[in-house]
């Protein structure tokens, strides 16, 4: 680097790099921490940026670093420092009350559902209970917590200040390394920080620089060109600071659909490209649309308030024809061969409103709109139901219902939709594919959906089948009708790769910005 170089550097210092400079005066290394103390009015932020332009620009070199790791507890170890680990705490429970069911254990309030099946699968595997007849489980063998004992007592240690890797035990060293929190992971117990520490020191060009930058400091630079500054004039006798091309411009994250939602888009456009029309419905149903008209009897377990969620209010805009032919059909069968339920119906109740717990609620609409005949229909609808949230269960859900309404469906074309769906939309070959027999109050026959999930196993997609005639008829429709509804967030942790259907709707931008619709 020759004086000219040294000159051009100098014209170009940003306020910020002028601003550190003299800190170096006098002296041979300084860490940030130090920099920081002898300019208490410089962010650290600041500081960072004006010495990654130095050390770029060779006016300062890295004479020494050194890395240490610190370790603090994250919000679920927090909780059990508190509380105990779930493991700890059942078994305390249990050791107090002797034995419990698992049917109690599982109703906790306490624990997530994860946390609680995990625990009893931790209680059974180190033999420390044992499940009797009845679901029961007891206490046999307390003396074979001291892991958890022992994890327990790393926890609290840890709770009452963030502590250096090297001032810890082994033991604790290796308990924490076992439950620690991976990086992009929500879960784990420990959270480990890496702290890098810099000692700075001057080249040789640091002091040919700083004289050059002495001998401009009277004159104030011009960084930015203001329509207030052209207009007032004060540009004029003052020095402009240089603009170098060569410098990288700020790196600009650009927006992503979301992976999910670009695989909702995807099917979307695979039904449509197959011919399918597209079906819609509101959220909030009545329960003539979600049950009743589906030939869903008023006693059916499926409408208590642990299965679908009720809303204020009453529908008034049922028509009444089909109110009359979906009355008839369950009290009697109406005119469909059947016998029918065979109990009063509450014309009252059908109105109430529910929010909607399947998507053939839409099929049902559509059926009494007098559909096209030969057709084919899908619809992507937002469900509701009380669940348990966990690995593959949540309380709303989007399900891809479809119906086929031809002479010709029978179950044969059925089960030849469902696996060409599983391989174009979730990506599943006919190996990872199964139909087992099933009830539905309206379909007969009725199946049940199976795909696997490379990590997790087999899991239920959905149900499908031929529609009744109780279904149909009253709707006013008398040919054959196939219909499904499936899972697709399901089909989506296979299709994207995602074995916590929690990770669906993640915010983590490293996921969203890397995660892949895996290729059929």
């Amino acid at each position: 680097m020759d004086d000219r170089d040294i000159l051009h550097i100098a014209e170009g210092l940003h306020p910020l790099e002028r601003k550190v400079l003299p800190l170096f005066v006098g002296e041979i290394g300084l860490s940030e921490a130090a920099l920081l103390e002898k300019d208490p009015s410089l962010q650290p932020s600041h500081l960072s940026t004006a010495l990654e332009w130095l050390l770029k620009k060779q006016i300062l070199c890295v004479t020494g670093e050194t890395t240490y790791e610190t370790v603090s507890l994250t919000p679920i170890g927090k909780t059990y420092a508190q509380n105990l680990h779930p493991v700890l705490r059942m078994a305390t429970d249990m050791a107090q009350k002797g034995e419990v069911t698992i049917r109690s254990l599982q109703q906790r309030t306490d624990m997530d559902a994860e946390e609680i099946s995990n625990a009893i699968g931790c209680l059974k595997e180190t033999g420390t209970a044992t499940v009797r007849t009845g679901g029961i489980l007891a206490l046999v063998a307390p003396d074979r917590l001291a892991l958890y004992e022992r994890l327990q007592e790393t926890i609290e240690r840890l709770s009452e200040r963030e502590w250096r890797v090297t001032d810890l035990s082994p033991e604790d060293r290796a308990i924490i390394t076992a439950h620690h929190r991976k990086r992009g992971k929500s879960k784990g117990i420990f959270h480990v920080t890496a702290h890098f520490k810099r000692q700075y020191g001057k080249t040789a060009f640091f002091e040919p620089l700083y004289q050059k930058m002495l001998e401009r400091m009277g004159d104030e630079e011009i960084g930015a060109v203001t329509p207030t500054l052209l207009k007032e004039g004060r540009w004029r006798g003052r020095p402009f600071r240089k603009y170098h091309i060569q410098s990288l411009p700020p790196r600009i994250g650009g927006g992503r659909k979301h992976p999910y939602k670009h695989f909702l888009d995807e099917v979307k456009q695979q039904f449509v490209s197959m011919g399918f029309v597209e079906m819609c419905g509101p959220p909030v149903e009545s329960e003539f649309w979600n049950m009743d008209a589906l030939y869903m009897p008023q006693f059916h377990p499926a409408r208590e308030i642990h299965d679908v969620y009720s809303i204020d209010g009453r529908a008034s805009d049922l028509p009444a024809d089909t109110v009359s032919a979906v009355v008839k059909a369950h009290e009697n069968g109406g005119n469909t061969g059947s016998l029918g339920w065979r109990y009063p119906f509450d014309v009252d109740r059908t109105r109430r409103l529910v929010l909607r717990s399947q998507g053939t609620a839409v099929s049902a609409r559509t059926l009494s709109h007098h559909p096209i005949i030969p057709g084919k229909y899908f619809s992507i609808a937002r469900c509701f139901r009380y669940d348990q949230v966990d690995a593959t269960h949540a309380p709303d859900f989007f399900q891809v219902e479809g119906i086929v309404l031809t002479e010709e469906a029978n179950l044969r074309t059925l089960l030849g939709l469902l696996t060409l769906f599983a391989k174009e939309i979730a990506g599943v070959d006919g190996q990872r594919c199964k139909f087992l027999p099933a009830y539905f109050p309206f379909t007969e026959p009725s199946i049940e959906m199976h795909i696997q999930h490379p990590n997790i196993g087999w899991m239920e997609l959905g149900g499908a089948g031929l529609l009744r005639p109780e279904v149909t008829q009253p709707l006013g429709v008398d040919v054959p009708v196939i219909a499904w509804g499936l899972g697709l967030d399901r089909m989506a942790m296979v299709a994207l790769d995602i074995c916590d259907i929690r990770d669906l709707f993640s915010a983590d931008l490293g996921l969203i910005r890397t995660k892949r619709i895996k290729p059929s």
